[in-house]
């Protein structure tokens, strides 16, 4: 049989389609032009493979590769030259790896013999990537292009995921290679992603639970990573455990759901909060009690017994002090703790709960979201947009006080629902984002809330909706500032507003330069209609809503406050 001789750019390409990848997102340049000559023929034609879709800017690629994993499922991918076109990723890797995001970076890169001469678009790409990714690797020869790509995925997606970043010297995208077909990686020596679960902490973790009278589970991340949600309501249900969601675990569990209690964190639910200062014992599931959950950590949940559920061992005992560590995935951790759990009643309990919520509905939620005066309000926006929907769209928002507000107020039925930057806080993230997720999920819609300061950030990506028609439908909180940094400079700087006021273009006309149907809403009778507008147009929507300027978003836990100092009012 005669040997197949191919490119390293070729080897690429068929890699890539040994992976499942169906969309990458991407930027052509100088140095990664072999691979995109490859890309043409896989993009086009009877024998197509790929949508490739063209980003306006790298960030923007590493954003919607970002959105279309956190959706799916599956790993992001995103292709880019060398030099800027490679570290404009960056902050897209950083976001990744913090919110555990499995994309893969594929860069261009000088020749191997022009390495360390400083060539033009040069830059240490896989020293730069290592501290921010969960592997980083120059391929040098294309006999090494299967082995590479195979090694990248796997690493990305299995165990705790996250991004990996892999550098294509351009000698190794033009030399040529026997090709002996695609590699399967199935383990990478002294990398263990799924860690045993010690049964005996599983015992353990049901004897706390058995006998707790104040069980209270927090709901992270780590379920729809793992898509556990089905055995988190299994867990919940039997032993009847109330349960808080950190942001990036809103859509784990339904929104309806009874045992739901709200939103963690600075700016979650009063009664989450409060009530993380009584129970006895506290269920983390899937979440690394981020300072933005934990508030002042010495006084957080000093009274529970802390049971921490983790894929990884680094988390354990990093922040808060943990009695029963279960270190493994959660889709076998928590049936292994249910199997052990007696059926439980918490009525009371549960109900404890009930005289908090009520305070914060009357002191916040019905004056945030059934306003009978004045401007409109970001609350009562994410609301109609939210009952119009049902709970069946997908909510992608940018960073700042849109993301607070809008992850409060909508409302979820579905897994994968969020698409957020949570521990990175990247502005700019959500349109770009929001463009990878319609990739994603085609046949869900996509509502995509954004500030003024961070839609401005990433506004060229009004491009790659206007050429794929994504049917992004953007809603824009206008407010003419940068808001939460606003509201800070209230609290702590007393009221001076260095450089947050914000002077803004006429979106109007920048969405009729991009061919995108706008409108605008002012007064808030005309707040529904123009929302099922938006909602039954076909493709793409900008609707900028007139925010109130000064808007505070609240609850509130002030910095270097205990969780249960949670403001309702902010008193300047």
């Amino acid at each position: 049989m005669e040997k197949e001789i191919i490119t390293g750019s070729e080897a690429l390409m068929r890699s890539l389609q040994s992976e499942g990848v169906t969309t990458i997102f991407g930027y052509p340049g100088g140095a990664i032009m072999p691979v995109f000559d490859s890309l043409y023929g896989y993009t086009r034609g009877e024998n197509k493979m790929f949508d490739h879709i063209l980003v306006r800017h790298e960030q923007a690629a590493a954003h919607a590769a970002e959105g279309y994993a956190r959706v799916s499922g599956e790993v992001g991918v995103a292709l880019v030259t060398s030099g800027p076109g490679a570290t404009n990723t960056l902050t897209g890797v950083a976001d990744a790896m913090v919110d555990s995001i499995p994309v893969v970076i594929i860069a261009g890169q000088v020749g191997v013999g022009a390495l360390g001469t400083d060539a033009f678009q040069e830059v240490d790409l896989v020293g730069v990537a290592q501290p921010i990714t969960k592997w980083a690797y120059q391929i040098r020869r294309p006999e090494d292009v299967a082995w590479a790509v195979s090694r990248a995925f796997y690493i990305a997606k299995s165990g705790r995921p996250g991004p990996v970043v892999l550098d294509f010297p351009k000698n190794a995208q033009t030399h040529t290679c026997e090709w002996n077909g695609p590699v399967k990686t199935t383990e990478v020596r002294s990398y263990n992603p799924y860690p045993e679960i010690k049964q005996d902490a599983v015992a353990q973790a049901a004897e706390l639970i058995n006998h707790a009278k104040k069980p209270f589970a927090l709901v992270g991340h780590g379920v729809e990573i793992g898509n556990a949600q089905n055995e988190l309501l299994e867990f919940l249900e039997k032993a009847d455990i109330p349960a808080g969601r950190t942001l990036l675990g809103l859509s784990a569990l339904p929104s309806d759901h009874p045992l739901n209690m709200g939103m963690l964190g600075m700016h979650g639910s009063y009664a989450t909060n409060m009530q993380t200062q009584q129970c006895d014992v506290l269920i983390a599931i899937g979440m690394r009690f981020s300072d933005r959950i934990t508030g002042l950590p010495s006084t957080y949940a000093k009274q529970a017994k802390v049971i921490h559920l983790d894929i990884d061992h680094a988390e354990i005992d990093k922040v808060i002090k943990t009695d029963v560590a279960v270190v493994g995935d959660c889709k076998q951790s928590l049936p292994a703790i249910t199997r052990l759990l007696k059926k439980n009643e918490h009525k009371e309990w549960i109900d404890s709960f009930t005289p908090f919520y009520e305070m914060e509905k009357e002191k916040v939620i019905d004056p945030d979201i059934h306003p009978t005066e004045g401007p409109l309000l970001m609350g009562e926006v994410t609301n109609a947009v939210a009952d119009a929907t049902d709970g069946e769209a997908v909510l992608v928002n940018d960073v700042g006080q849109n993301q607070m507000i809008s992850s409060r107020y909508f409302k979820f039925k579905h897994k994968r629902s969020i698409v957020t930057s949570g521990g990175f806080g990247t502005m700019g993230f959500a349109l770009p984002a929001a463009v990878g997720a319609c990739f994603g999920v085609p046949d869900r819609t996509v509502c995509c809330f954004m500030g003024d300061g961070g839609f401005q950030m990433s506004i060229q990506e009004l491009g790659t909706i206007m050429e794929q028609q994504a049917p992004v439908k953007m809603i824009l909180l206008n407010n003419n500032y940068l808001g939460n940094v606003r509201q800070w400079q209230d609290l702590m700087f007393e009221g001076r507003h260095s450089f947050t006021h914000m002077l803004n273009p006429k979106y109007q006309d920048i969405a009729k330069a991009y061919n995108i149907p706008y409108d605008v809403v002012i007064d808030r009778k005309d707040l529904k209609d123009k929302i099922d507008k938006m909602l039954k147009t076909k493709g793409p929507y900008l609707l900028e809503c007139a925010i109130k300027e000064d808007e505070d978003i609240v609850p509130m836990t002030l910095p270097g406050k205990s969780v249960d100092d949670m403001e309702l009012v902010l008193d300047y």
